[in-house]
């Protein structure tokens, strides 16, 4: 039985049906932008390996410090016990993060970085004796697979089977560029109920909903709204976090700060699972007691793991470099050019760029959702010309490791442009 074979009678993939795909591809080794398979191709890897990678795989710097650490402390219990890693990692978080932030807490991965802000928010309130129990949420939200972070995103075919038991939450409209005003009032009105807990977004970019991208602006209000009614604002930058909006995170384009920031992905370089969720003092203030059941009781057996830290202290010595980010404004300007070249082809219902992310949707008469019959098309499309695109729906969107070449792109663009073509030639 070779190695597929085996695969498919002992695992079960994610997002993956169990009948009627393609079989997996055996990657045997990634260097760079390059996934390495079996049978000898060489796969752009055009997506970050869902969004994780930020300096390409294999990075030397990167393996190293995970190398280092595996002999010295590979783990420990995080409750009552401490390591370097951990602390020089927290310490370069907060030398990037907004000026407001002031503690880290460590998780494994980035949907339980969103728990731990939400319940953070619903114990604030808690230890503080106030009766704030409701959240507002931006419709089409995603924020991860676990309960409370299902609960907070969008209801949808992925939420179905478990509705009935996710709490509550007051969703208002996307602020599409149109409705902003509109969102901005009905914002406000729950606001002022006194009622709210905590408000909790995406900045800027939406990403598993089709990488839908709205204003600063619009958002620096609501935040305002939030601030002046005591609403507890949480930041879900898990996919915008580390440069990907073209800042180090989307946070800086705002005048107004969250209160709490959720991370994950880019934070180890993709090299290894972390999570992280950073606060401000206002927020540790309600927790500073020494009293049992004021204390945050929330925890993971693998929280802070010193290989994970090690790799993430790595991957921030590599992103403040001035090579990191001029590569970043270098792949920002690039996507710019694409999307000039684009915009007016018929077949293309809308593109939209910010930073390093560049997103197509193609205009289609069926069904645009993730679950669109397109993405059966356009995913075998591209992993034939060995790039690995990952659409959504109807929808291509691009998010390289910040080390692709220019070149690199431009075979990217051209595998996009040929699509383009070839769907605008048969269904007109």
């Amino acid at each position: 039985m070779n190695w597929i074979e085996r695969d498919k009678s002992t695992i079960w993939h994610p997002f993956t049906p169990l009948k009627g795909v393609a079989d997996p591809l055996m990657v045997t080794k990634a260097e760079g932008v390059y996934l390495h398979t079996d049978d000898g191709r060489k796969i752009i890897d055009a997506v970050s390996s869902w969004w994780v990678n930020l300096h390409g795989h294999g990075n030397p710097h990167i393996a190293k410090a995970i190398a280092t650490q595996a002999s010295n402390l590979e783990h420990v219990i995080f409750a009552g016990f401490t390591h370097e890693p951990a602390i020089k990692l927290a310490e370069s978080l907060l030398k990037i993060l907004p000026s407001n932030q002031s503690r880290v807490f460590y998780s494994d991965n980035g949907s339980t970085a969103v728990e731990v802000a939400i319940k953070m928010a619903f114990q604030y309130w808690f230890n503080k004796d106030e009766e704030k129990k409701r959240i507002i949420a931006i419709d089409g939200a995603y924020h991860g697979d676990t309960f409370g972070s299902m609960s907070v995103g969008e209801r949808s075919d992925f939420t179905k089977p478990f509705v009935e038991h996710l709490f509550e939450v007051d969703f208002i409209d996307f602020p599409n560029g149109e409705n902003d005003k509109e969102v901005i009032q009905t914002f406000q009105a729950l606001a002022e109920s006194g009622e709210i807990a905590a408000f909790i977004f995406e900045p800027l970019i939406q990403g598993a909903s089709g990488m839908r991208m709205y204003s600063a602006e619009t958002l620096d209000k609501l935040l305002s709204i939030a601030e002046e009614h005591n609403i507890i604002c949480i930041a879900d930058e898990v996919m915008t976090g580390f440069g990907r909006t073209g800042k180090l995170f989307a946070s800086d384009y705002l005048v107004n700060k969250p209160d709490i920031i959720c991370l994950s992905k880019g934070l180890t370089g993709g090299a290894l699972a972390l999570g992280a969720t950073s606060c401000t003092s206002d927020i540790i203030d309600a927790f500073n007691s020494e009293d049992l059941k004021k204390t945050f009781l929330h925890g993971h057996s693998y929280t802070a793991n010193p290989m994970a830290c090690a790799a993430g202290v790595a991957s921030y010595e590599l992103l403040i470099t001035p090579e990191c980010q001029d590569n970043i404004k270098r792949i920002a300007e690039k996507h710019i050019g694409f999307l000039s070249r684009i915009k007016g082809q018929r077949i293309v219902k809308d593109v939209r760029t910010k930073g390093t992310v560049i997103a197509i949707e193609i205009e289609t008469n069926k069904d645009s959702s993730y679950f669109s019959e397109m993405r059966n098309m356009l995913y075998p499309f591209f992993l034939e010309k060995d790039i690995l695109l990952r659409p959504l729906g109807n929808l291509i969107y691009i998010i390289p490791p910040y080390i692709i070449k220019n070149e690199e792109l431009d075979l990217v663009y051209s595998a996009i442009e040929e699509l383009l073509n070839k769907h605008s030639s048969t269904s007109s």
